[in-house]
């Protein structure tokens, strides 16, 4: 079933989360991938670097918004039904540390450097309770439409199958990931990951 809200604005989260739980009496497990990528504001991001003072100021509040405060508002909006409960998993999707630091990519990558910060201290404050959050990111570019137009065929083939997300995911709703907490996961080594643990 599907909800339409914006991450970005505490009512739109809040009604959207009063129609969920009297649709279906409670959420388990919550997976902030609400996002937009670097097209929004360089279209030809990847043939062309733009620096950040070439960035919109329109542009780059969008995109911080929609990551980081869409992550806080929902997390924000839903510890504390979560905590009423007593139990609860937040998985927030991240991205590639070189991605956060990468020359043109404002604000891409510090959105996405924000997101890993503001989940590290969510599960700090969240340490000892029934409610977990981990920090999930593919292990490279997906394709997922975010990519630009002019991409060569190289890159194109260089992207990762958005399923590869589907295992770890499925794995950390389950019993097996009962007091999984403060982890980043890289999907793309997640079976390494988890026979390591």
């Amino acid at each position: 079933m599907g909800f339409e809200l914006d991450v970005r604005h505490e009512a739109s989260v809040e009604a959207c989360l009063d129609e969920i739980y009297e649709s279906f009496g409670g959420v388990e497990i919550l997976v902030n991938n609400a996002g937009i990528g670097m097209r929004t504001v360089n279209p030809r991001f990847l043939s062309h670097q733009q620096p950040f003072w070439e960035v919109s100021p329109g542009g780059f509040r969008d995109v911080v918004e929609t990551k980081i405060t869409g992550v806080f508002l929902v997390a924000r909006a839903i510890v504390p039904r979560m905590l009423k409960a007593g139990t609860g998993r937040i998985v927030n999707i991240s991205m590639n540390k070189q991605t956060m630091t990468r020359r043109g990519f404002v604000p891409y990558g510090p959105a996405g450097a924000g997101v890993e910060a503001l989940s590290r201290i969510m599960a700090a404050d969240l340490a000892g309770t029934p409610v977990t959050v981990n920090i999930l990111l593919p292990g490279g570019a997906t394709a997922t439409g975010m990519i630009p137009a002019d991409a060569s065929t190289e890159i194109r083939a260089s992207l990762l199958d958005p399923s590869v997300m589907g295992p770890p995911i499925v794995w950390l709703a389950s019993a097996d990931a009962n007091g999984e907490h403060d982890q980043r996961i890289v999907a793309t080594g997640f079976k390494d990951w988890l026979a390591q643990r």
